[in-house]
């Protein structure tokens, strides 16, 4: 497993929740971690085929979830995660994921992704709990993003 493959995706998150939330994320302490799936968790899956065979995910816990839909929506409060919010949050994984899938296109490494998959705690996510290359997105006012690859090859 490569940190290179994870610059992008780094990168793309910061670019992406900068324009949709008005939070610049700091980058927390990137590892190797376990994934578990956590009860208050959400998860957006979105898996790339190519030159890279993998997943991408982005786990949030609910209430930094929930912060963050209102923030996309400009700051209108949102009390519970309701289809809207699901769409608003899949769509924030699918924008970081098409933009860091051009910057490695760029670099010379052609990928595709798929739509996003919104993956609850208590839902089979269709990969069983590996390790996984993890770094979190620290945004002021609004919570932790963590975004972990696992890549295949």
């Amino acid at each position: 497993m490569k940190a290179e493959y994870i610059n992008p995706f780094l990168e793309s998150a910061k670019i992406v929740i900068e324009q949709v939330a008005q939070v610049k994320p700091s980058t927390g302490q990137l590892g190797v971690k376990e994934i578990k799936f956590a009860n208050d968790y959400i998860w957006i899956q979105i898996g790339i085929n190519g030159q890279m065979n993998g997943d991408i995910v982005f786990g949030l816990s609910e209430e930094v979830a929930l912060k963050m839909v209102s923030a996309m929506m400009g700051g209108y409060p949102i009390a519970e995660m309701d289809e809207m919010g699901k769409s608003a949050i899949s769509e924030l994984g699918n924008m970081i994921s098409g933009n860091a899938s051009t910057m490695l296109f760029n670099q010379g490494v052609r990928v595709d992704i798929t739509p996003p998959k919104l993956v609850l705690s208590n839902q089979a996510a269709g990969f069983t709990a590996t390790k996984a290359l993890t770094i979190p997105l620290i945004m002021d006012g609004i919570g932790e993003l963590d975004i972990q690859v696992l890549i295949a090859s």
